[in-house]
């Protein structure tokens, strides 16, 4: 997985380098390029982004699941995508990998403040994903997403945890 991501992160590193004319017939804002270059370059801890060739716009992720959680040993895929208005409006993201999370429902849609109401242009793509990646440490089921999982946190939160990592072993093992 390393050794792929670090030849595909490579190549787009040198996509995204090639000067005005690649990035001129892209038309994608600076800031995405400069936001892309950052994921590229500095990629945060347990986080893959990568935008796909065909479209810049659209990036695939993956989020090793965080040490001391249900989701530990998991590799969860998820699609993250920048609507037009970006950075007016918060990204698209989703998880593809199935997960047993109150706060995720079963379409991989996420129940995240910061990518509805409390979206702000100030916001990165970067810090989208290392909220995503904090939500895997601390599920909330107070604010669910996916009623029955939160109602199981709640009664049996034990039980819950078990369900997860279940989950995660039969769904996100070298996702």
């Amino acid at each position: 997985l390393s050794l792929l991501a670090s030849r595909s992160v490579f190549s787009l590193l040198i996509q995204l380098h090639q000067g005005p004319i690649s990035m001129a017939n892209s038309n994608l804002p600076r800031r995405i390029i400069k936001e892309t270059q950052r994921l590229l370059s500095e990629p945060a801890p347990g986080i893959s982004a990568s935008p796909s060739e065909d479209n810049m716009r659209y990036f695939n992720v993956m989020i090793l699941g965080p040490s001391q959680s249900p989701y530990e040993g998991g590799v969860f895929k998820l699609e993250l995508f920048l609507p037009e208005e970006y950075p007016m409006a918060a990204p698209k993201v989703r998880f593809l990998t199935k997960i047993y999370h109150p706060n995720i429902d079963k379409l991989g849609r996420i129940c995240l403040d910061i990518l509805k109401d409390k979206w702000s242009p100030a916001l990165q793509i970067r810090t989208v994903l290392l909220s995503i990646q904090a939500l895997l440490s601390a599920p909330n089921p107070d604010d669910p997403l996916s009623e029955n999982i939160a109602k199981h946190w709640k009664t049996n939160e034990a039980e819950a945890v078990e369900t997860a990592k279940e989950w995660t072993r039969l769904y996100a093992s070298g996702a």
